[in-house]
């Protein structure tokens, strides 16, 4: 398994977390991976075999090759059918609605094909390109082309929605709307119905998504750290309510998911 990152250029760096790439051998036996919420948005092309995704536990769908998968609540499975190149844009949390005009909330938990939100030419030319494309490097080239020109023709996020993400990401997800808001604390309504059409999903989700992707790097990385300081130095309540937080939104213990060969993929995109 071969994940990479790269980095994106300066005029995007606020909007972009990174580029990153992904290739797995064909197996005779492909495990299904389960996938947990991070608390961004991701555009994706599939450049390698089709890659299911499971609805339930017998029922799947085939992946979009070019698409958009938006803020995700509850964990989900892929599995390859074969030979994984994939070649992916992950957003912060405020940065894909600077590109589109429709509300961020429509394409939570689901992939959205990239025609749907650019229009069929577009999005074909723009999926050729990135497909004929020689080398990472001449892919990102592509994608910022392509982006920058879309963001000159969008409006900004707005700064209220902005800057609770800032504040949320400085703490990691432990502080609280309440506290962000408390010199004008009227603002909160404006506030989540401007985050669920911007993010997708609302500010209190989106704090603790980003509170576990902090406590499940401290897992992954961490060798012996206890369940009980990792989650004081998240600023859980207790223990119980850490292990709480991470079977609502990885569906298993933190026990459980060191070492799960279906986690492999998730261990590998957040450590």
């Amino acid at each position: 398994m071969n994940y990479q990152t790269f980095q994106p250029r300066t005029n995007l760096e606020s909007l972009i977390s990174c580029y990153w790439t992904l290739e797995v051998p064909a197996t005779d036996n492909p495990q299904r991976q389960r996938i947990i919420p991070d608390g961004t948005i991701e555009m994706a092309f599939i450049l390698g075999d089709d890659i299911k995704r499971y609805t339930t536990e017998d029922n799947f769908i085939l992946q979009p090759r070019a698409m958009v998968l938006g803020q995700t609540i509850d964990p989900f499975y892929i599995e390859p059918t074969g030979y994984v190149d994939t070649f992916a844009i992950r957003f912060y949390p405020y940065g894909f609605a600077n590109f589109v005009t429709v509300p961020i909330s429509t394409l939570a938990n689901k992939e959205t094909p990239i025609e749907t939100l650019f229009g069929e030419g577009i999005a074909k030319k723009l999926e050729q390109d990135i497909i004929q494309a020689t080398d990472t490097e001449q892919r990102i080239a592509i994608i910022e082309r392509f982006l920058l020109k879309k963001l000159s023709q969008q409006s900004t996020v707005d700064t209220i929605v902005k800057t609770t993400i800032d504040a949320l990401l400085a703490t990691k997800g432990s502080t609280s709307i309440r506290d962000i808001l408390k010199e004008d604390p009227s603002k909160r309504r404006q506030l989540e119905r401007k985050f669920v059409r911007q993010i997708g999903i609302s500010p209190k989700q989106l704090g603790k998504v980003i509170r576990l992707q902090s406590a499940l790097k401290m897992l992954l990385n961490e060798e012996g750290e206890s369940l009980t300081n990792i989650a004081y130095e998240n600023q859980y309540y207790d223990q119980a309510h850490f292990i709480k937080d991470f079977k609502e939104f990885t569906g298993i213990s933190p026990s459980s998911f060191l070492g799960n060969e279906n986690m492999t993929l998730s261990s590998i995109f957040y450590k």
